[in-house]
């Protein structure tokens, strides 16, 4: 996402890299190529100008420290206003009320169901939650099914009615159903609609005044741009929502949704969806999304997400086995599954300062490990077990039962050797590991 948003960025900031001073000429360069950048992410020309203007003042009025070139100084610059422009802090989901209501709403086709789905799946798997979700699009052929599928996907109840017809009605009664059946959160997805539809905006406000909900997202494709803009302000004077969601952020988005719909409408932007697994969805924080757009990485969303898949005592054993040089394909299988429960391989990736550049023509996604874990199911247990058995005969009956090459058999074998081999020096030689590593970064999070 934001590729050629970065890209367009980091052109304008060269024009400052060997200057030793910044000057009103210099300046003026580079943020006649920051807004042009601007526009050309589809953010509105006010907001865009705007924006410059602020960075120009902030800029002209900086005094460069000797350790700190000018380039360098204007990019921090950037990324303050851009974290400003986004909303500065994140915002979390207000999870008040017994039980809760979330109204979900939004236009045709902005992933209002799939989202519903991931938010019942975040609430209950992060935040310990008992979420209810009511199947309220009565309109769209197979909406109700869709999204008892999705509950069933991610064990959580669906609450439908196949032979209504209104909406309020629905809704009213699934919060009692909820409140009787002992669900602390409700989330009632509805049915799609344009702001220009008149019955249906009314039938969205009647639904809100019906079940008072705690909080009212509005969701909307982040591929749309401007657009989107304009059709969260046109549903925020209808319904005044608590917050927005961007879905597709995965996509080809050119961002200027992310970057103007606060600015705009003066709600924040509080979940991001990132692809198709029930998993794939942020909080949305302002500061790591202008990291990312500037190119520099989001080590901490990284490191959040290890948090989520890392267990302190398998870790422990697993370092007691790497100094033993016990490592197996066994634990290489397990580390390759808790790697999979992170999120698309190459979105983690580019969390990791200046890799996602160097990754972007790379066709990297978790059927990348497809093979090497062909390879390692048809070994027998005592093969996984202590690799040095391979022989020769062994491998190419390993490579014909996986459906691979010889060759992949034999480069896997190496590097595996390799990686062991490099994971017990540097257990020996720094006694440092993954668990210190999260352990440290918790700890620096509480202070």
């Amino acid at each position: 996402m934001f590729e050629s948003l970065s890209d367009r960025l980091d052109r304008a900031f060269k024009i400052l890299k060997g200057q030793g001073y910044i000057t009103e000429i210099n300046v003026a360069e580079t943020l006649k190529d920051v807004r042009k950048a601007l526009l050309d992410a589809d953010v509105s020309f006010r907001i865009a100008k705007q924006f410059t203007d602020q960075v120009k003042e902030k800029a002209m009025g900086q005094k460069i420290l000797t350790a700190v070139s000018p380039g360098q100084l204007m990019i921090k610059i950037v990324h303050d206003e851009l974290t400003l422009l986004m909303g500065s802090e994140k915002a979390d989901i207000d999870l008040k009320g017994t039980p809760c209501v979330i109204l979900i709403a939004g236009l045709n086709g902005s992933g209002k169901t799939t989202f519903s789905a991931k938010l019942a799946n975040y609430l209950k798997t992060k935040r310990g939650r008992k979420p209810l979700l009511v199947a309220g699009d009565v309109y769209r052929p197979a909406a109700i099914e869709q999204l008892s599928v999705l509950g069933v996907q991610i064990g959580v109840d669906v609450y439908t009615e196949e032979d209504s017809r209104e909406p309020v009605k629905i809704a009213r009664r699934a919060v009692a159903f909820a409140r009787d059946k002992g669900f602390n959160t409700v989330i009632i997805d509805t049915a799609g609609r344009l702001a220009l539809d008149e019955e249906m905006m009314n039938e969205i406000a009647d639904i809100k005044q019906a079940v008072d909900p705690q909080e009212t997202l509005f969701v909307v494709d982040a591929m749309t741009g401007q657009d989107a803009v304009n059709t969260a302000k046109a549903f925020n004077d209808r319904l005044d929502y608590n917050g927005v969601v961007l879905t597709k952020l995965d996509g080809d988005t050119r961002g200027g949704a992310a970057l103007t719909i606060r600015a705009v409408v003066n709600k924040p932007i509080k979940f991001v969806g990132i692809g198709e697994k029930m998993e794939a969805i942020d909080l949305f924080h302002p500061s790591r999304m202008a990291d990312r757009i500037l190119g520099m990485g989001d080590i901490v969303s990284l490191v959040e997400k290890a948090q989520e898949q890392f267990d302190e005592e398998e870790a422990r054993k697993l370092q007691k086995k790497i100094a033993k040089n016990q490592f197996d394909f066994n634990d290489f299988l397990a580390q390759l599954k808790q790697i999979k429960k992170m999120g698309n391989v190459k979105d983690l990736m580019s969390m990791i300062p200046g890799v996602g550049k160097a990754l972007r023509d790379v066709d990297l996604d978790d059927n990348a490990f497809k093979g090497i874990e062909a390879i390692i199911y048809s070994m027998t247990p005592g093969e996984r077990t202590d690799p040095s058995v391979l022989n020769g005969s062994r491998r190419k009956r390993i490579s014909q039962g996986s459906g691979t090459t010889l060759q992949e058999v034999n480069r896997l074998v190496k590097q595996f050797e390799d990686t062991r081999k490099m994971m017990r020096k540097m257990t020996e030689s720094k006694g440092k590991n993954m668990m210190q590593m999260v352990r440290n970064t918790r700890n620096m999070r509480r202070r």
